[in-house]
């Protein structure tokens, strides 16, 4: 039998520097610093809402995998690859001035509206490489 009950808790990512990218994630989305626990290795655990939060976990730097986007097949490069690729979606009341505030950080975007004329989506990554999107709805 399938899960009953079951909600999304958490999503981490791997990072060389978890400072930068919580610093990121708490300006551009609003994220804040929740209590983390010791672990013996940096994480620093940050929450939007009392039911997500987002684990950022030093990396450790005896893994193989390489840094940044990947998929089975190739790296995501491009902002505009993202609507296909590997991303985390986020929804803001306030898409234009979001979209305003990425544009004067110097953060490159691909913008996009649904074929349904409504809504409106923004692609970008984070400092390490992270895809991330951004809707109005």
């Amino acid at each position: 039998m399938a899960a009953q009950g079951a909600t999304l808790n958490h999503v981490s990512r791997e990072s060389s520097d978890i400072n930068r990218l919580a610093q990121f994630y708490q300006e551009i989305l609003g994220f804040e610093k929740m209590e983390t626990p010791d672990f013996g290795f940096g994480v620093i655990w940050l929450k939007l809402s009392s039911s997500f939060a987002l684990h950022l976990i030093e990396r450790d730097p005896a893994t193989k995998l390489p840094e940044g986007p990947w998929s089975a097949v190739s790296a995501v490069k491009e902002p505009s690859d993202l609507p296909r690729g590997h991303h985390i979606a986020f929804s803001v009341a306030n898409f234009e001035s979001f979209v305003d505030t990425l544009k004067e950080k110097g953060i490159q975007t691909h913008e996009r509206t649904q074929p349904n004329g409504k809504t409106k989506q923004v692609f970008f990554f984070d400092p390490d490489g992270n895809g991330l999107e951004v809707t109005s709805q």
